[in-house]
């Protein structure tokens, strides 16, 4: 028997929607703020050549600053005002997360609530701009080592790039902000996403337009866009798998009314971190590059080298990338399911775990399920997102075909579809109980 939430959710349609006029304020404001988003990313920066820039980008597309100019929305290409894109504020927040487990001051402003939670948004932020502020200054002064690029070097230049920069990530990181107060909610997700989505009409004309002049084969497109389909498959059958764990709860008496026991699940998403650990993983591979722009090819041997090594395709920049994935993707569960929480609540609504006594058992059984599951989900993130990998560094397939590029793609959308329907759900909820109070009226 279908629950009334799943009976309502089975009816919502079009003209639900129609209804639904404060979604469709929230969707227009989404559209509106990613529209001024993809505005920005066609502002240059002043006092650059743009034919300049955009030649020598396409002499490196291969390399890491294609991974970047695709989370950027094509930003990088035109060194536009919103080239760092949101990637400081990624960085920053693994950083501060990081901080969390080791720092008693962070842990404990975790765990008072939404007060708490603020004051970790407003540490994020200072290290946004702390870290945006290193990363201008090291693209500008990798700009100013590339020739005829920058039309009048020295420290202005230097000045005027990390204020537009810094400026331009700063506004991106309010504007994802507003997107999840006021719009439909994942912000920060929703503009990396427009940003891949934005250019892939453009990959794909590429992709045929390489199969017209020979650069690869029909059956090598064909291939890909069976493999497209097949990953875009997998992930959202295995996005939307879990492992439910079944909770009993005893018959318990209020007044002279006796309620029966009842049975429910306990839901543990495969994939609890979602697409944070790719995210992650790239946004730290990246880090490297910049401290390398800082030298303007004039830094130690060393340095030149391990910037090669970490190229795209490069054996350690696949190691080091299916690394950081699998320890974001137990971090991160980690972060936002705590077992003993989870245990804790069960006990105080007298739930329990048929088998499995209340408490620190309890806990135990749960973090030994969700560390199982997780193994898998990592392993499912690593295989998403590298074997792609390989296809793209052994054939001129663009990145927006990419293991990471379909994983967002696909996961942002379903969860906004979440979104939306989560909407349209308590937009059914308050028509019931206006129905109800006019007919109480009415008797």
């Amino acid at each position: 028997m279908a629950s009334a939430a799943e009976q309502l959710a089975a009816n919502l349609n079009f003209s639900a929607f129609a209804k639904a006029s404060e979604l469709k304020k929230r969707i227009w404001f989404t559209l509106g703020a990613l529209l001024v988003y993809r505005l920005g990313t066609y502002i240059p920066m002043p006092g650059i050549n743009i034919q300049a820039v955009a030649d020598l980008f396409n002499q490196n597309r291969s390399g890491i600053l294609g991974l970047f100019d695709m989370f950027a929305g094509g930003a990088v290409g035109r060194m536009a005002i919103f080239a760092l894109n949101i990637m400081p504020y990624i960085s920053a927040s693994i950083i501060i997360q990081l901080m969390t487990t080791v720092s008693p001051h962070l842990e404990q402003l975790k765990k008072e609530g939404e007060q708490g939670r603020k004051q970790i948004n407003q540490y994020t932020r200072y290290g946004t701009v702390i870290l945006a502020t290193l990363q201008a200054y090291g693209i500008a002064v990798g700009l100013e080592g590339a020739s005829n690029v920058v039309l009048d070097p020295g420290l202005f230049f230097r000045i005027t790039t990390v204020i537009t920069l810094v400026g331009g990530t700063m506004f991106l990181m309010w504007l994802g902000e507003q997107i999840t107060a006021r719009g439909i909610g994942n912000g920060i997700s929703l503009i990396i996403f427009a940003g891949i989505v934005a250019n892939l009409p453009n990959a794909i004309v590429g992709t045929l337009e390489l199969g017209r002049q020979g650069a690869l084969s029909t059956l090598m497109i064909i291939a890909v866009g069976i493999m497209a389909i097949a990953v875009i498959a997998f992930i959202v059958f295995m996005e939307r798998a879990q492992r439910r764990i079944l909770v009993q709860y005893p018959k318990r008496q209020t007044g002279n009314q006796v309620y029966q026991g009842e049975s429910s699940h306990l839901p543990l998403k495969l994939n609890t971190s979602g697409v944070i650990p790719p995210i992650f993983a790239s946004s730290l591979l990246l880090l490297p590059i910049t401290v390398a722009n800082f030298t303007a090819g004039q830094g130690p041997e060393w340095l030149t080298t391990i910037t090669a090594m970490l190229g795209r395709g490069q054996p350690l920049h696949m190691v080091l990338y299916a690394a950081g994935i699998i320890f974001f993707a137990f971090f991160y569960t980690a972060i936002v399911f705590n077992p003993a929480d989870t245990a804790d609540n069960l006990k105080k609504y007298g739930g329990f775990i048929p088998g499995i006594r209340p408490g620190e058992r309890t806990a135990h059984h749960i973090d030994y399920v969700l560390t199982r599951i997780t193994v898998a989900g990592a392993g499912y993130l690593t295989l998403v997102c590298l074997l792609p990998e390989f296809l793209i560094s052994y054939s001129a397939v663009p990145f927006y075909f990419g293991g990471t590029s379909l994983l967002i793609v696909v996961s942002v959308t379903m969860d906004t579809v979440g979104q939306v329907q989560g909407h349209l759900l308590a937009h059914q909820y308050e028509g019931l109980v206006k129905k109800s109070k006019l007919r109480g009226r009415r008797r």
